[in-house]
């Protein structure tokens, strides 16, 4: 099987260390609990083997698990395709189209992001997934789509079997305290289970259940948010992108018509861009097929207009007050404690007297990146993220504007 020879052919075996990882444990142990308990419960006290429609049912919940899995491990280690560090364009005059990553050494290829967690450009990245530990993009987009679907599916199937269960079994039991009224469900039972239904089976059925139904829930509403991007041709990036695109051009009166390139027309064509039968993408994660009216580089170019809007409308600010990166720091108060950004975006430690480009924000927090000396940014470094709003006051005179003359997107 491919996900057998995926997972041997490692070129480093340092790749399994991305089970050692919050996001892995929780998805793995929710999977591992839904699917042993479906399985007890259907063996031990509800459908048993020796009939054939619970032989149909134990072969189902045994490949609801596989297929899971499979495309969960497909998902996570095979990943999303990076572009090569220093990559460069053939024509070097497309160069100008492009942002340049000095972390990787290199330009991003159009639909290409750098990720902070993968310190790596993504092709076509779509997000970092804390839930297989890794970026969904351009090699493994169909595999993590396929596991959004296939995971509420599953979960349904096991939901269904721990409510049936604890029906049938507890229907003698139930009693209203005031009455003996009872549930009669001497037709349904027609066989004797292989151990009594114990408080401690009635706990686990009932928490397996809870996290079969929250599964079902957030994991299917993400599997709709995906297939709406993918039959658009999209990315989650790529959609924040396009309404910043229009946000730009109905700001500044420009009169541009903005036209998303990789949408190719119809849902079935954008489709097959992402699922094929040899569950390989279509394309390189270079090169990609546009729209009539659009050529390679008009996302990028948007983008790069989109940087340039964005260094003319930051503020600059100077910090006054000292702050130590804490994701919850209750020493700046308890609105900045309780109103925490929920991302894992980072925090950045700050000295009094250091200058901050802002570009976004709440009430209680703002996001920005620290104006560094020359020496840092002869480097390459950048610090960018999260800091307390408080700590910082606006500067009367701003230069934001001046202190940022190049094109280039520096991570």
């Amino acid at each position: 099987m491919k996900f057998l020879s995926t997972f041997v052919t490692f070129e480093n075996l340092h790749e399994v260390r991305r089970l050692c990882h919050w996001g892995p444990i929780i998805a793995l142990s929710v999977i591992a609990i839904c699917s042993t308990m479906a399985m007890l419960d259907s063996i031990i006290w509800y459908w048993p083997l020796d009939t054939t429609g619970g032989s149909i049912n134990f072969i189902m919940l045994i490949n609801w698990t596989v297929l899971i899995l499979y495309n969960y491990f497909n998902a996570m280690f095979v990943g999303p395709g990076y572009i090569p560090l220093g990559w460069k364009p053939e024509n070097q005059h497309d160069a100008q189209y492009l942002q340049y990553c000095r972390v990787c050494q290199g330009y991003k290829a159009p639909r290409s992001h750098h990720c902070r967690k993968c310190n790596r450009c993504v092709m076509k990245m779509d997000h970092h997934c804390p839930w297989i530990n890794n970026c969904c993009g351009h090699l493994n987009h169909a595999y993590f789509t396929s596991f959004l679907l296939l995971a509420p599916l599953g979960c349904s199937h096991a939901a269904i079997i721990f409510i049936m269960t604890m029906y049938t079994q507890l229907y003698e039991r139930i009693s209203f305290g005031w009455s003996t009224v009872k549930i009669d469900m001497s037709a349904v039972r027609q066989f004797q289970p292989l151990m009594p239904f114990s408080v401690p089976a009635f706990a686990a059925t009932l928490f397996a259940l809870g996290l079969a139904l929250g599964t079902t829930i957030a994991v299917g509403m993400l599997f709709f948010i995906q297939m709406k991007v993918i039959l658009r041709n999209k990315t989650s990036i790529e959609s924040w992108i396009e309404e910043k695109a229009k946000d730009r051009i109905q700001h500044y009166q420009t009169g541009e018509e903005f036209i998303f390139p990789y949408d190719l027309g119809g849902r079935w064509l954008n489709f097959k861009q992402v699922f094929t039968w040899s569950g390989t993408p279509k394309g390189d994660g270079v090169v990609w097929p546009v729209h009539p009216k659009c050529h390679q580089h008009t996302l990028t170019i948007e983008q790069l207009k989109q940087k340039a809007d964005k260094r003319v409308r930051s503020v600059q600010y100077q910090v006054v007050e000292d702050y130590n990166g804490a994701c919850c720091p209750l020493s700046k108060g308890l609105q900045t404690f309780f109103r925490t950004p929920c991302t894992e975006e980072p925090r950045i430690p700050l000295n009094k007297g250091d200058i901050i480009l802002a570009t976004r924000g709440t009430k209680w927090w703002m996001y920005g990146d620290k104006v560094l000396n020359e020496e840092e940014m002869r480097a390459g470094d950048r610090v960018r993220g999260w800091f307390p709003r408080r700590c910082v006051e606006k500067c009367h005179y701003d230069t934001a504007a001046n202190d940022s003359t190049s094109d280039k997107k520096v991570n």
